[in-house]
């Protein structure tokens, strides 16, 4: 079996995961949901942890010499270290407080990594069923037809899309809201919508120009949407501009026509 023959078999198996999980999350989505507190804002489900349970199984059975990190369990243990081995990353449900108030931007995230980088690439909104996907060097695809990055040359007339965090202390919040304060006299407007894996996706499809997040989760909230962000045309870096880590909990992305006055403006809504 060849490589390419490998990376489509890997994408197969890692869709039929994230279908069934999918459907998991939207039974789930019109249900009471029992919510338990991971910290002040950050929630965790019965969803999250069956669909877990369900994307694991799957790709094990398929895949028994892979490595696994997966946010309900490597979260909770505090064992996320990347090693070169095929590594499957999953988010099982991101977007959890969205899925808890009923709001439709939830999703499942799969991505695969082979030395350390970002090759298969799975995000599944059940709810408004949009699929998706990316493989390196095949391109990026939403519910099968090919997706770019939007062509926005302009960082006033570009759409901005970040996230507040779960960190609720003074120094936080401030530092967040003085940094979003400062980037909305730049871009046409701001938008959070509560998903790291799905603002990385719109990236991707062109319905966003900019993105950036600090403090998130873990390797998982980026794994999937990282590869997609990038077969679709565009850029994905830390959000000083340097190389992206894929361990970072920091995550920037854009089309590659607005990188450059991106990162400034970031630098400079950081002073």
């Amino acid at each position: 079996m060849g490589e390419n023959d490998s990376l489509d078999q890997f994408l197969s198996v890692a869709i039929e995961a994230a279908k069934r999980a999918g459907e998991i999350i939207r039974k789930g989505f019109h249900e009471k949901k029992n919510v338990e507190h991971k910290g002040q804002v950050d929630l965790v489900t019965e969803t999250d942890k069956a669909c877990e349970e369900l994307i694991f199984n799957h790709l094990k059975q398929h895949f028994p010499e892979h490595k696994f990190i997966g946010e309900e369990t490597d979260a909770a243990n505090g064992t996320t270290e990347l090693t070169d081995e095929p590594t499957w990353i999953i988010d099982p449900l991101d977007g959890t407080t969205n899925f808890v108030h009923g709001f439709p931007f939830v999703c499942v995230s799969i991505g695969l990594t082979i030395g350390k980088v970002p090759t298969v690439g799975v995000v599944y909104n059940p709810i408004i069923n949009e699929l998706f996907t990316g493989v390196s060097g095949k391109g990026a695809f939403l519910n099968g037809t090919p997706i770019k990055v939007s062509s926005q040359t302009e960082l006033v007339k570009s759409l901005l899309a970040t996230e507040v965090g779960t960190k609720r202390d003074k120094s936080t919040v401030d530092a967040t809201t003085n940094k979003i304060n400062s980037l909305l006299f730049k871009v046409r407007s701001l938008r959070m919508s509560g998903s790291c894996a799905l603002n990385l996706c719109g990236i991707a499809c062109g319905r966003l120009d900019l993105f950036y997040e600090l403090g998130f989760g873990g390797p998982w909230d980026v794994a999937g949407g990282a590869v997609i962000v990038q077969e679709a045309g565009g850029v994905v870096f830390d959000p000083s501009g340097n190389e992206f880590n894929i361990t970072s909990q920091r995550v920037a992305a854009s089309n590659p026509h607005v990188k450059d006055a991106f990162v400034q403006a970031l630098k400079e809504a950081s002073k």
